[in-house]
C-alpha cells in the first residue's frame, strides 16, 4: 500500500463498493465515511445499490450522514479518481442513463476491468441472475420489507453493544449464514453468476447485490464478491501489482486503520 496525501492513508489502484443502501435506516454511513478516509484509489467502482430507490418511494431517510457520503465520493472524483457507477436493482432507475456523466460519475451498465497484472474481470451487480428480482419482483419487495425490519431489530441491537462498549455485529448475517436455505441460495448465486461471466471471455467477475463479501475461485475463475454497508461493511481494493484483497471494516476503527486489530482481512491474487 501507498501512502496518499491529506485525506486517504491507503492509496490502492481500483476501489469496489456496493450494496450501501444511502436512504435507507439500516445503512451504515457513517462507517463507511469512515473508511472512505482512508482509503482512495485512482478508480473507484461503485457496484450498484449505492442508493436505496425502494426505501425512498416509501419513505424519504436522507440524514446529514448519507449526504456526506455522497459529497466524499465526488470530492474525490474532483482530486482525480475515475468513478464508474454500476446500478443494481435498488438504484435501477440509473440505468436510463448508461453512457451518461453525472458530476465525473459515469454510469454503465457493466465494465471490463483490467488488473495491473493483465486479469480481465466483469465488473456487475449481479440482481440480473437471481431468479426472484427477475420473475418475482413483488416476492422480492416483500423479503426486502422483511430484510429491512431485521436491520432495524439489528440497529437497536448494536446502540445497547455501543454503550456496552461492545463493537458492531451483524444479527442479520449471522442469521443468514445459520439458515440453509440461503446458504444454499448463496452457493447457487455465486456459481451461476461465475458460469455466466465466462461468456464475456473474462478471468473472473466482481459483483455485490447478495450482501455476502467473499472471494475464491471454485468455479473456474475468480469471485469477487464486495459485500455491503448494511451488515458486513466490507469493500474490495485491487493494489498497485494486481493483488486483491477484502477488508471488513468495523467500528473499532477510530483511528489509523491496523490489518491485525482493526480491519479483518483476505487476499486473493
Amino acid at each position: 500500500m501507498k501512502q496518499s496525501s491529506k485525506e486517504g492513508l491507503y492509496k490502492h489502484r481500483t476501489l469496489f463498493i456496493s450494496d450501501v443502501h444511502l436512504g435507507s435506516r439500516g445503512c451504515q454511513a457513517e462507517m463507511l465515511l469512515e473508511f472512505l478516509k482512508y482509503h482512495d484509489a485512482e478508480t473507484i467502482y461503485l457496484v450498484g445499490d449505492i442508493v436505496d430507490g425502494w426505501r425512498l418511494q416509501n419513505r424519504w431517510h436522507w440524514p446529514q450522514s448519507h449526504n456526506d457520503v455522497v459529497q466524499k465520493l465526488l470530492r474525490k472524483g474532483r482530486k482525480g479518481a475515475r468513478i464508474i457507477y454500476v446500478p443494481g436493482n435498488h438504484d435501477e432507475f440509473l440505468r436510463n442513463y448508461y453512457g451518461a456523466h453525472f458530476g465525473g460519475v459515469e454510469v454503465m451498465a457493466h465494465n471490463i476491468h483490467e488488473t495491473a497484472d493483465g486479469r480481465r474481470l466483469l465488473v456487475i451487480h449481479g440482481d440480473q441472475y437471481d431468479m426472484v428480482v427477475r420473475h418475482a419482483k413483488w416476492l422480492a419487495h416483500l423479503g426486502d420489507w422483511a430484510y429491512s425490519f431485521a436491520l432495524g431489530v439489528n440497529t437497536v441491537l448494536n446502540v445497547v453493544r455501543r454503550r456496552l462498549g461492545f463493537s458492531y455485529w451483524s444479527l442479520s448475517a449471522w442469521a443468514k449464514m445459520k439458515v440453509k436455505n440461503a446458504v444454499n441460495f448463496i452457493g447457487t448465486f455465486e456459481e451461476t453468476l461465475s458460469n455466466e461471466a465466462k461468456k464475456f471471455n473474462v478471468d473472473g467477475v466482481i459483483c455485490g447485490h447478495i450482501h455476502h463479501a467473499e472471494m475464491h475461485d471454485k468455479f473456474g475463475l475468480s469471485y469477487y464478491n464486495t459485500g455491503d454497508w448494511v451488515e458486513s461493511c466490507t469493500a474490495i481494493v485491487e493494489h498497485q501489482d494486481g493483488r486483491f484483497e477484502l477488508i471488513q471494516w468495523s467500528d473499532a476503527s477510530k483511528t489509523v486503520p491496523q490489518i491485525d486489530s482493526t480491519t479483518s482481512t483476505k487476499a486473493l491474487a
